[in-house]
């Protein structure tokens, strides 16, 4: 038997706010997805050429768990 454990995600954003809505969202979702949010990260990324910045995004890592190893 196989069944699916949980799922990693990465996403690229460019602003705080799409970040903190893209949380809130994910959130919001797991209640009826049939997962749970179980971890979410957040990262500033900034891109330098000649020690100027020339790109900044937002890493965002979320962790959806479907189901247990063990059924207990």
């Amino acid at each position: 038997m196989k069944k699916l454990l949980s799922v990693v995600e990465n996403y690229r954003f460019d602003t705080q706010h799409e970040v903190d809505q893209f949380i809130e969202d994910s959130k919001a979702e797991s209640v009826g997805g049939g997962y749970i949010l179980s971890k979410y990260s957040t990262a500033l990324k900034e891109k330098k050429a000649k020690g100027e910045i020339i790109d900044t995004g937002f890493l965002v890592t979320i962790v959806k768990d479907y189901n247990q190893f063990f059924n207990d």
